[in-house]
């Protein structure tokens, strides 16, 4: 029996006002869970999903990791609409127990308040740039201290180019990871891990929309040894994550429980 620890770091949770698809219409926890728990994940990064009131969405996220001792929290901001009030935001989030900010292109792309903010907190980025490499090399490059994490190998459109772009990027820059979420071409993630190692890679599913068994088979398939898959499972996550954790003092961690 596989004991090691896996924590799911990329899912969405809650429900969006879109309407135009699963990413911005309804990311059900007990879907999730049923889908999660059998595979034997044991924790899980939780944010929004797309939606037009982040605030209101990030409110459902605060009480989840509030009540559940099995999931971590990153907050949603959309660099647009919230600009100008990105340090307070950031500041109250931290107080309530989140440990990372997520941004997606979809909204606007990443700014330097938001980086800014990341760097005062020390939180992780997790910011999908959809397939736009340049913008990634130019934040990472100038906030060498902020961890970023871009997941899908940057597209999620499985725009190859891009995804092979940004392997580059992964090897080349220290503060820069991955998660192994919606990556369709496995040899490119495949190449990603040979190249950049199993210390930039993190375990991440983008569930409920994707299956968590699903992808922690492929993250499974990658070619490290143990110690190497522990770090993709569980241990860079909380590695990334563990300032912000040990920061907030008003409950324990909550990576040794299981999700519920």
């Amino acid at each position: 029996m596989n004991r090691t620890l896996v924590i799911d770091a990329h899912v969405h949770i809650g429900t969006g006002d879109g309407l135009h698809g699963p990413w911005d219409t309804a990311a059900p926890l007990s879907l999730y869970l049923d889908r999660a728990r059998p595979a034997g994940i044991r924790g899980a990064v939780i944010m929004a999903p797309l939606t037009s009131d982040y605030p209101k969405a990030n409110a459902t996220i605060a009480a989840l990791i509030r009540d559940r001792p099995g999931l971590l929290g990153y907050l949603f901001i959309n660099a647009r609409s919230e600009a100008g009030t990105i340090q307070q935001r950031v500041a109250h989030a931290v107080g309530q127990g989140f440990c990372g900010i997520k941004v997606h292109a979809h909204d606007a792309r990443i700014t330097r308040e938001i980086a800014e903010a990341a760097r005062r907190w020390r939180l992780p980025v997790l910011y999908d740039p959809a397939g736009d490499t340049a913008t990634v090399e130019m934040v990472v490059r100038s906030y060498p201290d902020v961890a970023w994490v871009v997941p899908h190998l940057s597209s999620f459109a499985d725009d190859w180019k891009a995804q092979c772009a940004f392997v580059d990027q992964l090897v080349r820059l220290p503060n820069l990871f991955t998660d192994t979420s919606g990556v369709r071409y496995f040899d490119l993630l495949e190449d990603a891990a040979r190249r950049a190692g199993p210390g930039k890679i993190l375990f991440g599913s983008d569930g409920p929309f994707l299956h968590p068994a699903v992808e922690l088979a492929k993250a499974r398939a990658l070619p490290f040894d143990t110690d190497g898959m522990a770090q993709v499972l569980s241990g860079n996550v909380l590695r990334l994550t563990g300032p912000a954790r040990l920061r907030f003092r008003g409950r324990r961690p909550a990576v040794r429980r299981r999700v519920a």
